[in-house]
């Protein structure tokens, strides 16, 4: 493999790569605004300048090619000084309002300005003022003022959305960014601009002002949108969830994510209708009760009824960890035969970049576990006909809901003797159970879930829960009632009594007398992996950030 020097380093690189991607890869970071691993080279922001032996003046490394035995330096006295006269030239008209600006904390100008700037301005005149605060589309606000002129939200749009909205409009220090007469930013993808913008010019409408990033944590973990399972940060503030951020994975998403998967995949977390804590109808009423008193009713229940009156209703949100033991439950301690899960199969609502028609992030692992008996559009019915007709008395379901999607159920469930629902959040089927689970979402549990190519992937928890079987980041429950007013400033969501799906089957396999010593997701999986040749050699550690792609037979 061919060679060449950067700052006395000796590199490989592959032919025809530039300078500044040979030295990337090579972890030696050169600055720059406008290039981008994933877009076209532009060469307009003139920062990453390198000094190349035996050329005359200095070159941009984001355009010009590796060569062997090319020697290049970076932070020579040359360099140093071509580059804080081009941050000079950068800050000219750029307003000094770090302190408002939602990108501060996360500006590349930012951060370059304190590296490479000389700190002081030669320019005394007026500044060019630009137009702020100017909507381009439903989620992305422009600022005039702030904007470098890279270009990278122009070749984004152009380049992967597939979708021409962007252009540069008038020349000199009056060039601004402009939709075309017309449009506006609207495609599937708009708000990744708001991610590769390396200033504060364009920003979330959803997230504007609403805190600031080094108020927040952020968490790696899997957006729940549809099976592609795009990686992404989940940031949060005061236990609530702020804003979800693509993550980069080239196997999976590259460096993006969708609209819809970044704004609707979250807010039901926080939300007002959260089901808080288990509840037993009681003379028509739900009343909540404690998990005991529900663990008790639910096996009291189940074991009134013959194996093949009982039908299960697993979800493809859930983890393989939580259907891996809902599986068990159902036909090991049940012993029916009725077990799937909902498919959500939208037409037309996917593309060629990332979006899926199936919108539930697990339905490859929840068949891989063994939850596949029915083929494709005959659970549902055969279902449906067996409470017709009173062979089926029993409804477990978990996570969707099936009543609202499927309105034939309402018409039947005074036909069942139990409707046993596990939910997030209440819902149409919530308002006719018997006997009611309140579950964690996705954002507060640790699992797996496998996406449509086969890749296995963490969830991970961002978002704290009361669950009473296991204390509040380590805290014992007599302490977090002790400090309950000191975790208020948390926020609304530390007050869920809520478990995962996993923990609540756990329980019910106690009450019916099969107690088990594994409690984390960890060790479900580990048990999992015993029983699963797709799973086989598989642990947490091994996942990773990144995910592993699984090796399954043909």
């Amino acid at each position: 493999m061919p060679k060449f020097i950067v700052d006395d380093k000796e590199i490989d690189f592959l032919p025809g790569q530039t300078i500044i991607e040979a030295a990337e890869k090579a972890g030696i970071n050169i600055p720059h605004f406008c290039w981008h691993e994933s877009l076209s080279v532009s060469g307009n922001c003139r920062v990453c300048l390198v000094d190349i032996e035996k050329m005359p003046k200095l070159a941009i490394a984001c355009s010009t090619q590796a060569a062997e035995g090319m020697v290049v330096r970076t932070v020579n006295e040359k360099t140093l000084a071509a580059r804080s006269a081009v941050m000079e030239f950068l800050l000219i008209n750029h307003p000094l309002d770090c302190p408002i600006c939602d990108e501060a904390g996360e500006c590349k100008l930012q951060d370059y300005a304190y590296k490479h700037s000389s700190g002081e301005s030669r320019f005394t005149e007026t500044k060019q003022h630009k137009d702020k605060r100017v909507p381009l589309g439903p989620h992305v606000m422009f600022d005039g003022e702030r904007c470098i002129s890279c270009s990278r939200c122009i070749r984004f749009c152009d380049e992967i959305a597939g979708e021409k909205q962007l252009t540069f409009t008038q020349r000199g220090d009056r060039v601004t960014i402009t939709t075309f007469p017309g449009k506006e930013l609207d495609n599937a993808y708009s708000m990744n601009v708001t991610d590769i913008c390396p200033v504060g010019a364009l920003t979330s409408r959803d997230f504007r002002f609403q805190t600031r990033v080094w108020d927040m944590s952020s968490t790696k973990t899997i957006c729940a949108g549809c099976s592609r399972g795009c990686n992404i940060d989940m940031w949060v503030k005061s236990n609530e969830i702020q804003r979800l951020t693509p993550r980069h994975n080239k196997d999976v998403n590259s460096f993006w994510m969708c609209d819809e998967g970044r704004l609707n995949t979250f807010k039901h977390v926080g939300a007002e209708n959260r089901i808080n804590g288990p509840h037993l109808r009681r003379n028509g009423a739900m009343t909540k009760v404690t998990w005991d008193e529900a663990y008790s009713g639910a096996v009291s229940e189940l074991r009134a009824f013959a194996k093949d009156e009982v039908a299960f209703f697993a979800s493809a949100y859930s983890t393989c960890e939580d259907n891996y033991l809902l599986n068990k439950l159902a036909k090991s301690v049940v012993g029916t035969k009725y077990i799937d899960y909902t498919r959500v199969i939208v037409k037309d609502s996917g593309d060629d970049l990332l979006k899926r028609e199936d919108k539930r992030p697990n339905s490859y692992g929840t068949e891989l576990v063994g939850i596949n008996r029915f083929k494709d559009g005959e659970y549902i019915p055969e279902v449906l006909k067996g409470i017709r007709e009173g062979k089926i008395k029993a409804l477990v379901v978990v996570c969707d809901d099936i009543f609202e999607k499927y309105p034939e159920f309402k018409t039947v469930a005074a036909k069942l003797d139990l409707l046993l629902v596990f939910a997030v959040n209440e819902n149409t089927t919530s308002k006719y159970a018997h006997i009611l689970f309140p579950l964690s979402s996705y954002s507060e549990q640790n699992g797996t879930w496998v996406n449509f190519q086969g890749r296995l992937q963490r969830i991970r928890p961002a978002v704290t829960i009361v669950d009473r079987d296991r204390s509040l980041d380590h805290l014992s429950v007599s302490r977090l009632d002790k400090f309950g007013t000191e975790f208020d400033r948390w926020g609304k969501t530390n007050k869920v009594d809520a478990r995962s799906v996993g923990k609540v089957v756990l329980g019910l396999l106690a009450a019916f007398g099969q107690k088990s010593k594994i409690s984390m997701a960890e060790e479900i999986f580990s048990e999992l992996t015993q029983h699963n040749p797709a799973f086989k050699d598989l642990e947490y550690d091994i996942i990773g950030e990144s995910g592993v792609q699984l090796k399954l037979s043909k």
